[in-house]
Formats: structure tokens, sequence, C-alpha cells
């Protein structure tokens, strides 16, 4: 789990929460792509009411300008991992399900949700939204596109 330091978080018990309210749901589930990777909760320490922007998640990563930084529709995260296909099996359905409780989480705990992409063929992808405390936090998962 990536979690910044108490100091950066006016209110971490929040941040604790929401983890703790994850980590059960992301345990043992892969989000699909050339490389099935897992999901962890992550916090980052930008608070304001505005919406982030790229720039600010290359200075929250510290990344140099040369990465290349993208923010997607929300949905397109969730389109790949919700999406049941008549070819599933119990095990896909499971996933599927999994995902469903896991969106059902993310959307009672997190307004203002985005979604950056970082990176181009192994992709770091953060889901980020707001908690009541206005403590930013969300999902990690990498992707990978060749």
């Amino acid at each position: 789990m990536t979690n910044e330091t108490p100091e950066s978080c006016s209110q971490p018990t929040e941040i604790m929460s929401f983890t703790d309210q994850i980590n059960p749901l992301v345990t043992g589930l892969f989000y699909p792509s050339e490389s099935d990777e897992p999901l962890d909760a992550v916090a980052c320490y930008l608070k304001q009411e505005e919406l982030l922007t790229t720039s600010q998640i290359k200075d929250w990563q510290m990344l140099p300008p040369s990465v290349y930084v993208e923010e997607v529709p929300v949905a397109d995260f969730w389109e790949p991992v919700l999406t049941e296909h008549d070819w599933y099996g119990d095990e896909e359905k499971a996933r599927t399900a999994q995902f469903q409780q896991l969106k059902a989480v993310i959307d009672s705990q997190l307004t203002t949700q985005q979604v950056f992409r970082v990176g181009e063929y192994e992709i770091d992808v953060y889901l980020l939204g707001r908690l009541s405390t206005g403590d930013r936090a969300g999902l990690k998962t990498k992707i990978v596109e060749t």
C-alpha cells in the first residue's frame, strides 16, 4: 500500500479507515491487461477542492516532465472489469462481482473521482477521489499495453 506520512494528511484516521475498507476487497484481485496486476489503496496529499491536473500528479509522484501523464474518464477504469461477457465462467463472474463491490465502496467513500494514466507502455493508473475530510485517496494499479 502506498501511503503518505501522517504529517501530509490532516486526518490520517479517515485515510486509514478508507484503506481498511479497501484492502480486503483488493486482496487477490487483479486488474486485467497484458499483465494482470494487483490493486492497492493509495493516499495523496493534494487537498484542494479543484480537480487535480496532470502537472500535480507529476509533482506528487516526483516525475520528470518527459513522463507522459493523461487524465481519462472514470468509466474507462471500470469498463473492462465490470462488463460481464456471455463466455464468462464462474471465476470471471466472481471477479466481476468483486469489482462491483469495490466500485460500490469507492463510490460511497470518494467524491470528485479522477483517473490518471502515467507512462506509455507499463502504465501506472491512479483512481483518486476526495474523502469527506478533503483528503484524496483511491486505487493504484498497473496496466501493460504494447
